[in-house]
């Protein structure tokens, strides 16, 4: 499908007028949520761009201060500006904001290596350009509003793009999440799945768990993320909740600890049995939870 749609679109440029832009003229799309990145790929189209020119043409609508608005060719610019070329060529369509969304999401989504938050934001962006499209207003007309055809927005979207309207639907929700959280399921260091949950969390929650999850060293799983929802919706996410869900083992059945008596023994005097040390350590461990509690609500 995404072949066929591709081969048409290849159609549509050799109908349409391509011209060489001076790239001094070209500005980027507002909020444009797909990064450009100087990686191995920026430097692979740079040498392509050097041998070859630019193949594919972008996409530019005029703008009213003067010069074009770029949809679709943003990575092939800046490979253009390393490659020290002054124009590009690009096809300039006359359309409105909404249609502009849609087709700069459409034309990215099919790269490699896209950041959640960079699909997240993208699939808000063009779900919200399908809303004011259809002049549908409402927070949830996500969920049960219905285009003339009798599909969601989301199913609208899903029909180009490589992930499902219920997949879409998690990661619009990813957009609800504080900045340092969703740089941290860029980073691979919060799933997918549990960050969905995070994102019901209101901002001050959020802020106290970007807190807890530097003071302990953790990041919350799934079934820690879901209690958290589960508190903060029955109004009940205190800090020392949240600290006891984040402090707790996430899987205690698979690893014992085991201490070695020849490097514990020093420390107790020679009266004491090992079952009066193990009893000594609980309540130390106590004492030191205790007070990294007190110093968390400081």
């Amino acid at each position: 499908m995404n072949a066929f749609r591709h081969f048409r679109e290849q159609e549509a440029f050799m109908a349409e007028t391509i011209i060489e832009i001076p790239l001094d003229e070209l500005h980027p799309f507002p909020d444009h949520p797909f990064g450009v990145r100087d990686d191995d790929m920026m430097q692979q189209t740079v040498e392509s761009v050097r041998e070859y020119g630019v193949i594919v043409p972008g996409i530019a609508r005029p703008r009213e201060d003067g010069g074009y608005e770029i949809v679709s060719g943003h990575r092939r610019k800046h490979a253009c500006e390393l490659a020290s070329l002054k124009t590009m060529p690009f096809i300039i369509r006359d359309i409105d904001r909404n249609t502009a969304t849609i087709i700069m999401v459409d034309s990215n989504l099919q790269r490699e290596n896209i950041l959640p938050s960079e699909k997240a934001k993208a699939y808000k962006m063009k779900l919200e350009a399908i809303k004011r499209r259809a002049g549908r207003p409402g927070r949830n007309s996500v969920q049960v509003g219905q285009n003339y055809e009798g599909k969601t927005s989301r199913e609208q979207i899903a029909e180009n793009s490589p992930d499902s309207a219920t997949q879409i639907q998690r990661y619009i929700r990813l957009t609800e999440l504080e900045p340092e959280l969703l740089q941290m399921v860029d980073e691979g260091k919060i799933g997918m799945t549990p960050a969905v949950e995070i994102s019901y969390l209101n901002p001050d929650e959020q802020k106290l768990l970007i807190e807890t999850i530097d003071s302990e060293q953790a990041t919350p799983s799934l079934s820690q993320a879901q209690r958290m929802k589960r508190l903060s919706k029955e109004g009940k996410l205190s800090d020392d909740a949240m600290l006891g869900i984040m402090t707790e083992q996430k899987k205690p059945e698979t690893w014992d600890l085991k201490l070695p008596m020849d490097k514990i023994r020093k420390y107790f005097p020679r009266s004491y049995t090992p079952q009066r040390m193990e009893e000594t350590i609980i309540k130390l461990l106590e004492t030191w939870m205790k007070k990294r509690q007190r110093d968390h609500q400081r």
